[in-house]
C-alpha cells in the first residue's frame, strides 16, 4: 500500500507540478508588480486594528489562525524529511517557494475577499469554492459546470486533506516527540489531544482566532529565538552548512557520504512539495480564513495574509533547515546513523537526533516547538475543513466533520506513520490545481485591483461591493 501512495505522490510532485508551482509563483510575482517589495508595509499592518472592515475576525486574527495552520510538523520534521530525502539543497528550494509564493498568497487572498458571501447568520464565507462559483457566474446569473465542478473539486479534495494534513499527521508528529522524551503511552497522549482540540475548535471561528491570537506569537519567537541559539552553537559550520545547501541546489552533489540527496529533480521535488506544506501558497487554505477577517477592501487584507508565507517558509524554515544541516556537519554521529539505517531513518528521528546533540536546549526546544506548532495547526485546519463541508453539505454537517476530525486525531496519535505524510502530500496537490488554475484565469483583475489599491495610494478606500447571502442548506 505505502509503495503504492509514493508512487502516486511521486508522479502528482513530479516535474510538471513543480513547473506549474513555481510556475504560477513567478508569473504573479510579475504580474503584482513585484508585491513582495510592500512585505515591510504589510508586517507593519498586519498589526493594526481596522474598525472601518467587515467581516468577523481582525486582521490579525485571520492571519495568525492561518499561521497556526502553516507553522506546523512541515516547519520542523518536514524541513527534516525534505532535508534526508532531497539533500541539504533542497532548503534552497523550499526558501525560493517561499520567497516567490508570497505573490501566489497575495493573489489567491485578494480573490477570496473580493469574492466572499455571507450565510443567513451573518458569518463570512470564503475560499475558492465560493470564488469559482462568482467570479465565473453568467449574466443570467448562472455558474457554468465547469466553475461548478472546480468549486466542488477544491471543496471535496481540501476536507479530505484537512482530515489528513491538519489532524492525523499533526496528532502523529506531536506524539511521536512527547513519546520520545516521556514515558506516556501513545493512546493517553491521543485522549489528550482530543480534549485540547475539542474545547476549541467546538466554540467556532472567533474561539479559534483567539486562542490563534494568543499562542502563534509566543510559540514563533521562542522556537526562532532558540534556533538561533543553536546556530551561534554552531557558527564554526555555519558558513559550510549554508555553501552545502547551495551547492547541493545546483550541482546535484550528494551529502554526508552520500546517504542523503539523490541529485537536483530531488532536491527541487522535496523542498517544493515541503515549501508548499509549511507555507500553503497555491494551496488555497489560507484564503478561507483570510474571507472572515474585517478588512477594508481585497488588497489590505491580501498584504497582511502574504506576511504568512514570509514568516512561515522564508523564515522558520530556512532557519531550521540551516539548524539541522549545520548540526549534522558539526556531529559526524548522526551522520553514521543514517548511513546505517539509510530507508529508516525518518524526518522526525533526524528532527530529533539534530537538536539533542545540543546540550540543555536542544530538545526541550524541538519538543515545545512541535507540540505547540502541531495543536496549533490542528486549531487551524479545522477551521478549513469546517468551511468546505458547509460548502458541500450545509451547516448541519459541522458537527459531524468536527466529531470525525477529533477522532482522525486520535487515530493519528496511536499510530498512522509515514502513510499519512505521503497521502497529506498527494492531497496537498490535488487540492492545489483547482485553486492555482482559478487565481491564474483571475490574475488580470487581481493586477488591475492591486494597481488601484497598493501602487496607486488607494489602501484606505472602502470597496463598497455588496456581499451577497447564500441560501442555508
Amino acid at each position: 500500500m505505502l509503495e503504492i501512495l509514493n508512487s502516486i505522490d511521486a508522479f502528482v510532485w513530479g516535474p510538471a507540478m513543480i513547473v506549474l508551482l513555481l510556475g504560477t509563483h513567478v508569473f504573479l510575482t510579475f504580474k503584482t508588480g513585484f508585491i513582495q517589495r510592500k512585505l515591510p508595509q504589510a508586517i507593519r499592518m498586519s498589526f493594526r486594528k481596522d474598525p472601518q472592515g467587515k467581516g468577523d475576525i481582525s486582521n490579525f486574527g485571520a492571519l495568525a489562525t492561518a499561521l497556526a495552520a502553516t507553522i506546523g510538523t512541515g516547519s520542523i520534521v518536514g524541513v527534516a524529511t525534505a532535508v534526508l530525502a532531497g539533500g541539504p539543497g533542497a532548503v534552497f528550494w523550499m526558501w525560493i517557494t517561499g520567497v516567490f509564493g508570497i505573490a501566489t498568497k497575495y493573489v489567491e487572498v485578494y480573490a477570496s475577499v473580493k469574492y466572499r458571501v455571507r450565510d443567513h447568520a451573518g458569518n463570512m464565507l470564503g475560499g475558492a469554492m465560493y470564488v469559482w462559483e462568482r467570479a465565473f457566474k453568467k449574466e443570467d446569473g448562472r455558474t457554468p459546470w465547469w466553475a461548478k465542478l472546480g468549486a466542488v473539486a477544491f471543496a471535496a479534495f481540501a476536507t479530505v486533506a484537512t482530515i489528513g494534513t491538519g489532524s492525523a499527521v499533526q496528532a502523529s508528529a506531536m506524539t511521536g516527540i512527547i513519546a520520545s522524551s516521556v514515558p506516556v503511552p501513545t493512546w493517553a497522549i491521543g485522549i489528550g489531544i482530543v480534549v485540547l482540540v475539542s474545547v476549541v475548535i467546538f466554540g467556532g471561528v472567533r474561539t479559534i482566532s483567539n486562542v490563534c491570537e494568543k499562542l502563534v506569537p509566543v510559540m514563533a519567537v521562542a522556537y526562532a529565538g532558540g534556533c538561533l541559539v543553536i546556530l551561534a552553537l554552531n557558527a564554526p559550520v555555519v558558513g559550510e552548512a549554508v555553501a552545502l545547501i547551495f551547492q547541493c541546489a545546483f550541482t546535484g552533489k550528494a551529502a554526508f557520504g552520500g546517504a542523503v540527496g539523490s541529485g537536483i529533480m530531488m532536491a527541487l521535488q522535496f523542498g517544493c512539495a515541503r515549501g508548499l506544506f509549511s507555507n500553503e501558497s497555491g494551496l488555497g487554505s489560507a484564503p478561507i480564513i483570510a474571507a472572515a477577517a474585517k478588512t477594508r477592501n481585497p488588497a489590505e487584507q491580501a498584504l497582511i495574509a502574504m506576511t504568512g508565507t514570509f514568516w512561515s517558509t522564508v523564515v522558520i524554515c530556512v532557519l531550521t533547515g540551516i539548524v539541522l544541516v549545520s548540526t549534522m556537519i558539526a556531529n559526524p554521529g548522526i551522520q553514521a546513523d543514517i548511513l546505517a539505517n539509510p530507508t529508516l531513518f525518518s524526518g522526525a528521528e533526524l528532527a530529533s537526533a539534530a537538536f539533542s546533540k545540543i546540550p540543555y536546549i536542544g530538545t526541550p526546544i524541538l519538543v515545545l516547538g512541535m507540540v505547540a506548532f502541531s495543536y496549533s495547526t490542528i486549531l487551524g485546519w479545522s477551521y478549513y475543513g469546517n468551511r468546505c463541508v458547509t460548502y458541500l453539505f450545509g451547516r448541519r454537517a459541522i458537527r459531524p466533520y468536527q466529531v470525525l476530525y477529533v477522532a482522525v486525531a486520535f487515530l493519528g496519535a496511536i499510530g498512522v506513520g509515514d502513510v499519512m505524510w505521503t497521502v497529506s502530500d498527494i492531497g496537498n496537490a490535488l487540492m492545489a490545481l483547482p485553486n492555482i488554475v482559478a487565481i491564474l484565469l483571475l490574475s488580470g483583475l487581481v493586477a488591475r485591483g492591486t494597481r488601484h489599491y497598493v501602487y496607486d495610494g488607494c489602501l484606505d478606500e472602502v470597496d463598497e461591493d455588496p456581499i451577497p447571502v447564500v441560501e442555508s442548506k
